[in-house]
């Protein structure tokens, strides 16, 4: 028999036994909230930002040899404007050396598209320098008007320009040869001469207005403090400001955030996602490939670079370095897939693998059809038809996890 200092200390101990089991037993949704935050973490420092510097310091020195080519033409301007000439030697390695500049930059866009949400949705930024195609009529209304050429400047072609006049596919107009020829697999760099001396001011115009835009990009996501003294420099002369959307990302549930949880964090990584899955198929691939009207046909992007197929591909590794936590071909850390994968719930395990299988699916479809796209407009290419509902497919696979993630 149990003296009473023995039942005391017995009661006691169950007591302490219990306050540590409640302590301990976090709930549910907690559990959740806690591996969700470390796929925050890890989607905004390891994947989102590193992706935005590098486009930054791409444009910025695409936007710099656009600047070095105008000084060239304007200093050779005998063979470099007019007449049915070609571009002096000292200008064409200039052209070349920014179509190379224009195929890096372009590349980091295009891996970022699966979060069009934030920053490129909020500021415009992804019509602004992403529209296609290019507006050739407007543009020469607006080359042979002096008084807006006269103003032309970066701050100038922000304000007052449409988006059919801005961009990479504007930049991308004047500095690669607009003749498509089917024998070639890439763009082929400018060598005729300018018609005008106004189309190299306008391009480097452009190109700044670019450069503005992918900065901006990134201190949005990485933070004033987070970008080069000259990225914060760039930002001040253009007048543009920003909201930290990767701060907003990582401190979800906190004031000044835009996000009540790490869960809804989850779902936009995942309707981001599944809305670019979504645009490559119907927008970027069938609308041209399937098309039959003069406006679906030419509703190509980067034709004159032939960089179409590149862009989809970019655009669908952008989901799986989203997806599955990469960047640069390496795993970064943990990821809103490794959560689905990882769960108990066969349902999430299910999601998670329909979107594996779809990503690489997809990948591969895009590999094996030909190119350059823009040659087969109009064909209604099997092969493309193939990786248009490869991408669909994508797109619901990924619409269903964002679905399930919640649950």
């Amino acid at each position: 028999m149990r003296s009473i200092i023995q039942s005391a200390m017995y009661v006691l101990l169950l007591a302490g036994l219990a306050s540590c089991e409640r302590e301990t037993d976090t709930s549910w949704e907690d559990k959740r909230e806690n591996s969700l935050k470390a796929v925050a973490v890890n989607y905004v420092d390891n994947i989102v930002i590193p992706t935005y510097e590098d486009l930054a310091e791409k444009s910025m020195e695409l936007a710099q040899a656009c600047a070095d080519m105008e000084k060239s033409v304007r200093e050779n301007l005998s063979s470099d404007v007019g007449g049915n000439g070609t571009l002096c030697p000292a200008t064409r390695k200039l052209v070349e050396e920014a179509c190379r500049k224009w195929y890096q930059a372009r590349k980091y866009w295009e891996l970022s598209e699966a979060w069009l949400y934030g920053a490129a949705a909020d500021y415009n930024i992804d019509p602004h320098i992403d529209s296609w195609p290019l507006d050739a009529a407007e543009l020469d209304q607006l080359l042979d008007d002096p008084n807006r050429m006269d103003k032309m400047s970066a701050e100038y072609a922000a304000d007052f320009l449409g988006y059919g006049l801005l961009g990479f596919h504007a930049v991308e107009y004047m500095i690669f040869e607009r003749g498509i020829e089917n024998s070639s697999q890439k763009g082929s760099p400018k060598t005729s001469a300018f018609r005008r001396v106004e189309e190299t001011t306008f391009l480097s115009a452009v190109a700044e207005d670019l450069r503005n835009q992918c900065v901006r990009l990134h201190a949005a996501w990485a933070g004033m403090d987070g970008v080069s003294a000259r990225e914060r420099e760039i930002l001040e002369e253009a007048g543009m400001d920003v909201f930290d959307y990767g701060a907003s990302m990582r401190h979800a549930g906190k004031g000044g955030s835009k996000y009540t949880n790490y869960t809804q964090v989850a779902q936009e990584i995942l309707e981001g996602a599944a809305s670019i899955a979504d645009e490559v198929a119907n927008q970027k691939i069938a609308r041209p490939n399937t098309g039959t009207s003069g406006e679906d046909l030419s509703y190509i992007e980067s034709p004159y670079a032939k960089n179409s197929k590149e862009d989809f591909h970019d655009n669908i590794t952008s989901i799986k370095n989203a997806y599955e936590g990469m960047y640069d071909g390496k795993k970064t850390g943990v990821s809103v897939g490794d959560y689905l994968r990882d769960s108990d719930e066969p349902e999430l395990q299910a999601a998670d693998q329909a979107v594996r299988t779809a990503i690489a699916a997809t990948l591969a479809a895009i590999e094996a059809a030909p190119a350059p796209f823009v040659n087969h407009a109009g064909s209604d290419n099997p092969l493309w038809a193939k990786a248009t509902e490869a991408c669909n497919e994508l797109a619901e696979a990924l619409e269903t996890a964002g679905d399930v993630v919640g649950r």
